[in-house]
């Protein structure tokens, strides 16, 4: 029976030591709590790529999440944090790029894609209309052809 408990303990100890602590950040009120999740939920992790600070495990995105924390109790603002995260790690960080001349054609892309769809369906639209009619009338004598030829094809040889 020890030998079991042993080694149940043995199995379950190493997950125990090798679980990572979450962070832990006492805040003055509720809102000063909000800022701080809106602020990391904003934020990339340059690791992860496609994950915010907040959901990434990295340590590169602990480090940050300390760097937010920190700066909000040294009263920086928003703006002045995100500036700070954007100079040490570039442009990548931000979800939201702001416009400038580096991210214009990100930001106009949709834009520039619905414009060029709507011009390729008028275009189809207005050629459809020129063309006419798929195919003439047939004109009586080529239908008089027309019916002796299935009334010939219908006959037994």
């Amino acid at each position: 029976m020890v030998r079991i408990i042993f080694l149940v303990l043995a199995l379950l100890l190493p997950g125990v030591a090798a679980a990572d602590v979450a962070d832990v950040y006492d805040f003055s009120d509720r809102a000063q709590e909000q800022r701080y999740q809106n602020l990391i939920a904003e934020l990339r992790c340059p690791k992860c790529q496609n994950q915010n600070i907040a959901d990434s495990n990295a340590p590169i995105s602990k480090d940050m999440r300390a760097v937010v924390y920190r700066m909000m109790k040294d009263g920086a603002s928003n703006e002045e944090i995100i500036e700070s995260l954007v100079g040490r790690f570039g442009e990548f960080v931000r979800y939201k790029p702001e416009l400038d001349s580096r991210t214009f054609l990100l930001w106009a892309t949709p834009a520039i894609a619905v414009f060029g769809g709507l011009l390729v369906v008028a275009g189809v639209v207005i050629r459809s209309r020129r063309a006419g009619p798929e195919s003439p009338a047939l004109s009586a004598e080529e239908k008089a052809r027309v019916d002796k030829m299935l009334a010939d094809e219908d006959k037994p040889s």
